[in-house]
Formats: C-alpha cells, sequence, structure tokens
C-alpha cells in the first residue's frame, strides 16, 4: 500500500501527514506506519530518508532532513514547544499571549542517524554524520561526525569510510541503490 501516492514516498495505512502542501519530498523516501508529520511551516525531506515507525516531527517549526539521514522508531522531533522557564504557562487551551512558544527549526544533516526513542528539541542542528545514541534528549547543535549520548559527544564516525561507501553507491547502477520497496 502507498497511501498518500507521493511520487518515489513509500507511506502506508497507519501513516499520517498533515499539512502535506508544507512538505518538499526528495527520492527514495519510506514513512512508516504509525509516523506522524504534521507540517505547519516548511519541511523538507531529501532523497534516501527513513523516518521510522512510531516516530512524529511536530510542533509548528520548519524542520530539513538531508539526504541519507534517518530518524529510528519512536522518536521526537519537536520544532515547537512550551518554555516554562520563566514567564509562561499552560498549553493549547489559553491564548498564546500567556504562554512562553519556542518555536523553531531543526536541521538533520546528511548521513546522520538520530538513535530510537530520541528526542530533538527546536532550534537544533544535527551535523552532517551524527550518530545519536538511543533515548537521548537533544536540547544543542551536534558536530559533524560526532557521535552523541544526548548532547555529550562520546566519540567520532568514521568520516573516510562512510565516504568511501557513498562513492560506491554513487558508482552503482540505479537499480542497485535502491531498498526492495522501490524495486
Amino acid at each position: 500500500m502507498d497511501k498518500y501516492q507521493i511520487p518515489n514516498v513509500k507511506t502506508f495505512e497507519y501513516t499520517k501527514i498533515i499539512g502535506l502542501e508544507n512538505i518538499e519530498f526528495g527520492e527514495n523516501i519510506i514513512i512508516d506506519d504509525f509516523v506522524l508529520i504534521y507540517a505547519k511551516e516548511k519541511i523538507k525531506i531529501s532523497n534516501f530518508v527513513h523516518i521510522a515507525s512510531f516516530s512524529s516531527i511536530s510542533g509548528g517549526g520548519g524542520l530539513t532532513m538531508e539526504e541519507f539521514s534517518g530518524v529510528a522508531s519512536g522518536c521526537r522531533i519537536v520544532t515547537g514547544s512550551d518554555d516554562f522557564k520563566d514567564w509562561g504557562f499552560g498549553n493549547p487551551t489559553i491564548a498564546q499571549e500567556f504562554r512562553n512558544l519556542k518555536i523553531g527549526k531543526i536541521k538533520i544533516g546528511k548521513f546522520a542517524i538520530i538513535g530510537a526513542n530520541s528526542i530533538i528539541l527546536p532550534d537544533v542542528n544535527i551535523g552532517e554524520g551524527v550518530a545519536v545514541a538511543a533515548n537521548s534528549l537533544v536540547t544543542k547543535n551536534l558536530e559533524a561526525w560526532g557521535i552523541y549520548v544526548g548532547n555529550k559527544k562520546v566519540g567520532e564516525r568514521n568520516k573516510e569510510e562512510v565516504l568511501k561507501n557513498y562513492e560506491q553507491f554513487l558508482e552503482a547502477h540505479e537499480y542497485k541503490r535502491v531498498g526492495n520497496l522501490f524495486k
């Protein structure tokens, strides 16, 4: 099944996309069952991106997912939220003038992967090649090619080998590049 019939994008019966007109899609994208995308602002999902089951993208802000990035099961990409530190209180049941809303943009760089059940908060830039561990809470920008548990850098990804593999990918015939869902 391909619920939304978006060219070169695989969606399923229980995928839910609200604000489809605000999303720019690349090619060879998989958005699994039980994913919720609520696009009030511009969202760009580039080529060869996977958004796994039980994940959500919401909050009213913008998002860019660059090529070959992925979001594992259960992730929350939160582009807007209430900030309760200072004067704000409440929730959507009260007027915005009484709420301290923080709405921003999130960028997930090329080759980046967000581990299962992680949460990314507004105004965060996940650099190229970053790997975020499962169950992380990310509130700050993450530098390219790092391995992170939350905001703490714990290692480096092997950029040289990833890019070598990418070159082999580019040299392969188009049919060999795509997963079985696209064949």
